[in-house]
């Protein structure tokens, strides 16, 4: 009886499930995000947010970290932010620097240069690379190196940047 007090109301909503979560729109074919009813975000809203990604995709996959930026992008533009409203820096260290490196095999090159292509900042971490014998020119197209991860990020925050918690 008490599970049927929580299954009623339930019985004229539609559940969401994964085929509502569609790519798009500003960053096509990556990032899928739901509508959400009911949910908004307000008229002149602006975000400065720096994601920061250190776990490295698995090999021939796209880096989750990576397509979380273009699912905030994507989010917001769908529900009404002008993309103009939106500054995004992602900044990389770690295994991760090894989603950033030019690779016939590197399954986030698209995604990289579709982010890069809507003005979104990709730093790698300047320690990292010289760790891992990275220069700039094994870079992707835009991917560029900071001294660190950390100045990156201090750096950000003095400019109003918040830290993605994800």
């Amino acid at each position: 009886m008490l599970l049927l007090m929580f299954l009623v109301p339930l019985a004229g909503h539609a559940l969401a499930g994964p085929e509502d979560f569609k790519k798009g729109p500003l960053i096509e074919g990556f990032g899928p995000v739901a509508d959400v009813p009911g949910a908004s975000v307000e008229a002149g809203t602006v975000f400065k947010v720096a994601f920061d990604v250190a776990d490295a995709a698995d090999p021939g996959e796209i880096n989750r970290r990576l397509e979380s930026a273009s699912r905030f992008l994507n989010m917001h533009v769908a529900a009404g932010v002008p993309a103009e409203n939106i500054d995004i820096a992602i900044i990389v260290h770690g295994p991760a620097a090894l989603d950033l490196v030019r690779s016939d095999t590197n399954a986030n090159a698209d995604l990289i240069a579709a982010l890069i292509e809507v003005g979104v900042t990709i730093e790698l971490c300047g320690q990292t690379a010289a760790y891992r014998d990275i220069v700039a020119e094994d870079l992707l197209p835009g991917v560029t190196l900071s001294l660190s991860a950390m100045t990156s990020h201090a750096l950000l925050q003095q400019d109003g940047y918040t830290l993605n918690p994800f």
